[in-house]
């Protein structure tokens, strides 16, 4: 019986491992008193060795309920290991027309994401990502952090 008991605990635990693919690279900028201001740029650096991989990228930003604006703007400014720049805008939808919530909500924090699926690296070394806010103040009240997620495509 208890050699029984063993392999169910082993097949499960083989179960467990299969489903949950380990993230590349996932790293989040919390902003001090929930206000991200024009100034404050988080900067996320990556290191890549193998460009044949591709890549799912996925920025994430959490607001509070309080938050202003059904949605937010920001830059994804880019620098790659030849120091080639890039800066894209980027619309991340917080509220329907109808001011439902269309993040992921729970309490009072809503966890919205903006997704780029299947993209490939053309260098090795090491490539930096900057966000910055692009909306028309100074500060944006209510953000509570930002963040970037790397994973090796499915």
């Amino acid at each position: 019986m208890q050699m029984r008991n063993w392999f169910i605990l082993f097949i499960l635990a083989a179960v467990f491992a299969s489903c949950t693919d380990p993230v590349f690279y996932e790293k989040s900028y919390s902003f001090p008193k929930n206000t991200w201001n024009l100034k404050v740029r988080p900067m996320f650096k990556v290191e890549i060795t193998d460009t044949a991989k591709l890549y799912d990228f996925t920025i994430t930003l959490r607001t509070t309920t309080d938050y202003a604006f059904n949605n937010c703007w920001i830059y994804l400014n880019t620098k790659t290991p030849n120091k080639i720049r890039a800066r894209e805008p980027f619309e991340i939808k917080i509220t329907n027309p109808d001011g439902t919530w269309i993040g992921k909500k729970s309490g009072t924090i809503v966890e919205n994401l903006l997704s780029f699926k299947r993209r490939k690296f053309p260098l090795k070394g090491t490539y930096f990502f900057e966000l910055e806010q692009a909306v028309v103040q100074e500060n944006l009240d209510e953000v509570l952090d930002v963040g970037i997620r790397i994973e090796e495509a499915k």
